[in-house]
């Protein structure tokens, strides 16, 4: 590719950096390199936000196009095109003057298109004795042809993100559908909680969804959703429970205990965690007020045979899992990551989960790791995966009485 020289505009026409810039640009372009004309402004339909330019702009470039003999954007056959505004006004649906020399100067300003002013202004083609176009004054259609790729990326960035924005309504019609039911079901069955303030914090966040979201405002609208989802899932399950004893009267048994309530409880590192092993850090042993214990093993019953006098606190229940975890081959660093993370009641809620579904896990140190990853990027709560179970146990116990 030859060197080309720097044009600057006709007459009272200011020169800018963009304009240079756009120029310089342009002399990059790699030799040989042919695009879909119609592929590239495509592109910059779609992606038009992230570059700046608006739809009548956008049409008077269709319009210049459209003076493009071939379909595909090169070099070889030149990149210039020249129609008059008369042209232009024609093929741009009936455009005013004044409208088009505007969203002209949009083009150039954005780096779309450049000038390439003849001596008078006019614009027009030089031809040769052969035919052949010698020269030509008007607008450089190669901006196009250097920033396609630009274009196409910037197009499947708002593509990704319309789809995630589709994904995040979709999750907010289904949370607004499964908790305006569920708690409707509280409120007409008389069922014991707040569902009023469940119902007014539902309302609340329903009311402040805009009809025109960025991603991050739908994020954060479908994590206030999924929490309150959640808590409306386990107060539900904590009835279904505590008004069926007759259900958890095997598990009951099972949990008897001539453990001290009273005892002060560490959480001690198995022997393999001993000598260079780093102790993870000192948690609350405070029991979580959002998970039952019946719950949680109703929903894990397998985690009672291994507990050496039953479990009847929270604190059994972490102890168990700190020997458990051996059983289950997870390493004591995959262990102590979980309980830096996730606390010493989650790690061991997460812990009965695993042994619970050990035949269907093929590494549980592994996915543990990831667990504790997700949680470290705030991705992963205990909840679903405890519902899942308790879905899952109940549906066995049926089928086992059915």
């Amino acid at each position: 590719m030859g060197t080309q020289v720097t044009t600057t505009p006709f007459g009272r026409r200011p020169m800018s950096l963009a304009m240079l810039t756009a120029q310089y640009r342009s002399q990059e372009i790699p030799e040989g390199r042919a695009v879909d004309k119609w592929q590239v402004y495509r592109s910059l339909c779609e992606g038009r936000s992230l570059i700046g330019i608006g739809d009548r702009a956008l049409a008077v470039l269709n319009a210049l196009l459209s003076f493009y003999p071939d379909s595909d954007l090169s070099e070889e056959n030149g990149l210039i095109v020249f129609p008059s505004n008369a042209q232009l006004s024609l093929r741009s649906h009936g455009m005013a003057d004044a409208t088009l020399r505007r969203h002209l100067a949009a083009l150039v300003e954005c780096g779309l298109i450049t000038r390439r002013d003849s001596p008078n202004g006019k614009r027009y083609a030089r031809k040769g004795r052969g035919g052949e176009v010698e020269d030509a004054f008007g607008f450089s259609l190669a901006p196009l042809l250097a920033r396609a790729d630009e274009f196409a990326a910037a197009a499947e960035r708002v593509r990704a993100e319309d789809r995630a924005i589709r994904l995040m309504r979709e999750r907010i019609t289904l949370h607004r559908r499964d908790i305006q039911k569920l708690i409707e079901v509280g409120l007409e069955e008389g069922l014991p909680g707040d569902w009023g303030s469940l119902w007014r914090r539902f309302r609340a966040i329903v009311e402040a969804i805009p009809r025109r979201a960025t991603l991050g405002a739908l994020e954060a609208i479908v994590a206030d959703l999924a929490a309150l989802h959640e808590e409306v899932d386990i107060l539900l399950a904590t009835h279904m429970i505590f008004s069926n004893p007759s259900a958890n009267e095997s598990q009951t048994e099972r949990q008897q205990s001539n453990s001290n309530p009273e005892s002060t409880f560490e959480l001690e590192p198995a022997p393999e965690m001993s000598g260079s092993a780093v102790a993870p850090k000192p948690r609350s042993t405070e029991t979580p007020k959002t998970y039952p214990l019946g719950l949680v093993l109703k929903a894990c019953p397998d985690i009672v045979d291994y507990a050496v006098n039953g479990i009847a606190s929270w604190r059994d229940l972490m102890a168990t899992a700190a020997q458990v975890r051996a059983f289950l081959g997870i390493s004591p660093s995959a262990y102590a990551d979980a309980l830096d993370e996730l606390g010493q009641e989650n790690a061991a809620l997460v812990i009965a989960c695993l042994l619970q579904r050990a035949h269907h896990i093929g590494s549980a140190g592994g996915y543990l790791r990831a667990l504790t990853e997700k949680a470290r990027a705030g991705q992963f709560s205990v909840g679903p995966m405890l519902m899942a179970l308790l879905k899952a146990e109940s549906g066995s116990a049926r089928a086992r009485t059915g």
